[in-house]
């Protein structure tokens, strides 16, 4: 098990929890004393989390949501933003509906769950947020992913918005852009394991322990930061 200080005790809520990188995630910071909710739209089932049904483009959802994190748990001192969607369509193709979807999702989802913490962070005088950006953010994408590119490109930024306004209260913010992570999301993408550098896909292990480097007490003059895991696809 990876250890890292700081998590003993501390409340903490992963958007996207269900499965995937969310939900290794989750388990990473539980197995690091962190008191866990999962948010996501079928929640998890788990014994040791608080698994809650949330749509995070849903202001009324995130409210609630929060709200039973409170009560139930504490106030919320660590916020991993991973829920999102991954729409592969050509530009022409992308729909206005389909682009609303993905940016409701992906970025305001994050807006929201982000600006429900920060009050209670800034007066607590301590608080970690890491937002799960893309390496699609920064490069456009290997696929038809405008609108998923888009999103990411905008949460990415907003980490950074986030840790200009919020370094002086404690308060981290940081991203991470992945790229070809092992997971259902790119079940059809083995093409391209030919231009990764290291030869593999990446671990939900590997990101799970990097968000959970960032979530602890050793990140504390770490923020504003995007930090690449892509096993040298992307080299910016």
């Amino acid at each position: 098990m990876l250890h890292v200080d700081g998590l003993e005790g501390r409340v903490a809520v992963v958007t996207g929890a269900a499965r995937g990188i969310g939900h290794r995630i989750a388990e990473v910071l539980h197995e690091n004393g962190a008191l866990v909710a999962g948010l996501d739209i079928k929640p998890p089932t788990d014994n040791w989390i608080l698994g809650l049904s949330c749509d995070v483009s849903s202001e009324a959802d995130v409210e609630s949501s929060f709200h039973a994190v409170e009560e139930q748990l504490g106030t919320v001192s660590v916020l991993v933003i991973n829920a999102g969607i991954y729409p592969v369509e050509p530009f022409e193709s992308t729909t206005l509906d389909l682009w609303k979807r993905t940016i409701d999702i992906n970025l305001t989802g994050a807006f929201l769950c982000a600006r429900r913490v920060l009050g209670s962070m800034r007066e607590m005088g301590y608080g970690r947020i890491v937002t799960m950006g893309s390496s699609a953010g920064k490069a456009g994408g290997a696929r038809n992913v405008a609108a998923y590119a888009a999103s990411k490109a905008g949460i990415m930024t907003l980490a950074k918005s986030i840790a200009n306004e919020y370094a002086a209260y404690g308060i981290t913010s940081n991203s991470l852009a992945p790229a070809l992570i092992d997971t259902e999301m790119i079940a059809e993408q083995h093409d391209l394991i030919s231009r990764i550098p290291v030869g593999r896909f990446g671990t939900v292990d590997e990101v799970a322990a990097l968000v959970a480097f960032l979530c602890s007490s050793h990140a504390g003059y770490i923020t504003g930061e995007v930090t690449d895991i892509n096993g040298g696809f992307l080299i910016d």
